[in-house]
C-alpha cells in the first residue's frame, strides 16, 4: 500500500497557536514565502515521548526568522509547549517534527513587511532517513555541482527555506547517478556538508570537521563533538580540502534525520565504517534515549 501524501493524512497541525485538522492546514498560492522563501523551519527528533533539545531548536528557529528579518510569533518556551502538545495530540512518542515559521499573503512583492507571520508545528513518524541495509555498510556520497553559498551573499547560517534549493536539485542529482546523497563544497571549494547534514572525517584517531562559519551548525553536529570530547577524542574543526579526501580512514554525517550514519564512498574514495564511528553511533543512541527508559 502507498504512503499517505503529506497533504492528505489523519492527524492535527498545530496552527498559529491552535490545532487544525491535518488536511485543512493550508497556504494561500499567494503566500510571499512560496514565492520568495520567506520561511525558516527545524528539523526534531522525539524519542519515548520527549522532543530531544526541544529548546535549543525552538531558540534556533527564533535566531532563523530574525536573519530572514522577521520576529517570529511565539516565544522558545510557548513553541517549546505547543511542539509537546503537537505529539501527544497525534498519539506519537517517535516522531519526526517540523516547526515551520513563513511571511503571509497579505503583500505581494519583494518588500513584505506588513505580512502576517505564521507558525505551524507537524509530527509524523519518520524511521531512518537511509535505507537500513545500506546504512550499515556505509552511505555512498557523490559530490555536489553546487556549492555553499558565501555567507555574504545569504544567510548562510539560518535554517531557512531558500537555502535548501540547491540540496534538492544536488540530492536529486546524486540519487539519479545511484548515491545516497551529495557532499557540498563551500564557495572556496572546501569541504563543507552533505545537503541535510554535516560531515565528518577520522584520522589515526582524530575526528576532523569542517569549521561551521558558512553553513548550519548542526545541533547533532555539536552534540557529537561533545560526545566525542567526553570519550577523550581529540576533535579539529578546520579547513578541510578536497585533496584530502583520500587521507581519511572513516566518515560519516549527522543530522537530526540522519543521526550518525556512517559513509562507504565519497566519490571514488572509500571508507570502512570503523570503532571510531561504531563507539559514536552507540553514544548518540544512548545520549537521545530517555532517561527513564535507559536506566
Amino acid at each position: 500500500m502507498a504512503e499517505p501524501t503529506f497533504d492528505d493524512r489523519d492527524g492535527w497541525i498545530w496552527l498559529d497557536g491552535k490545532f487544525t485538522p491535518w488536511r485543512d492546514a493550508k497556504a494561500h498560492v499567494l503566500t510571499h514565502a512560496l514565492h520568495y522563501a520567506s520561511a525558516v523551519f527545524e528539523g526534531e527528533r522525539a524519542y519515548g515521548g520527549q522532543i530531544y533539545k526541544s529548546t535549543q531548536h525552538a531558540e534556533r528557529l527564533r535566531r532563523s526568522a530574525r536573519m530572514l528579518d522577521f520576529e517570529a510569533p511565539f516565544s522558545a518556551a510557548e513553541i517549546d509547549a505547543a511542539k509537546a502538545q503537537t505529539l501527544q495530540k497525534n498519539g506519537l512518542v517517535d516522531a519526526y517534527v517540523r516547526p515551520i515559521a513563513w511571511r503571509g499573503s497579505e503583500m505581494m512583492g519583494v518588500s513584505a513587511q506588513k505580512n502576517k507571520i505564521h507558525l505551524a508545528i507537524a509530527v509524523w513518524d519518520w524511521p531512518s532517513y537511509f535505507d537500513p541495509a545500506q546504512r550499515m555498510k556505509g552511505v555512498r556520497l557523490d559530490i555536489a555541482d553546487y556549492r555553499r553559498p558565501d555567507p555574504a551573499t545569504a544567510p548562510a547560517l539560518a535554517k531557512a527555506a531558500g537555502l535548501y534549493m540547491i540540496c534538492t536539485i544536488s540530492k536529486h542529482r546524486a540519487e539519479r547517478k545511484g548515491y545516497a546523497d551529495a557532499m557540498m563544497l563551500d564557495w572556496q571549494g572546501r569541504v563543507a556538508e552533505c545537503t541535510g547534514a554535516n560531515i565528518f572525517f577520522v584520522k589515526d584517531g582524530v575526528l576532523h570537521t569542517p569549521i561551521a562559519d558558512g553553513f548550519l551548525d548542526g545541533i547533532t553536529r555539536q552534540t557529537v563533538i561533545e560526545l566525542a570530547k567526553r570519550r577523550g577524542i581529540e576533535v579539529a574543526e578546520r579547513r578541510i580540502l578536497p585533496q584530502e579526501l583520500s587521507s581519511f580512514s572513516e566518515c560519516f554525517i549527522t543530522g537530526t534525520a540522519a543521526e550518525v550514519t556512517p559513509v562507504g564512498e565519497i566519490a571514488t574514495h572509500k571508507y570502512a565504517p570503523g570503532a571510531l564511528t561504531a563507539a559514536l553511533i552507540a553514544d548518540y543512541a544512548a545520549e537521545v534515549t530517555p532517561k527513564s527508559k535507559a536506566a
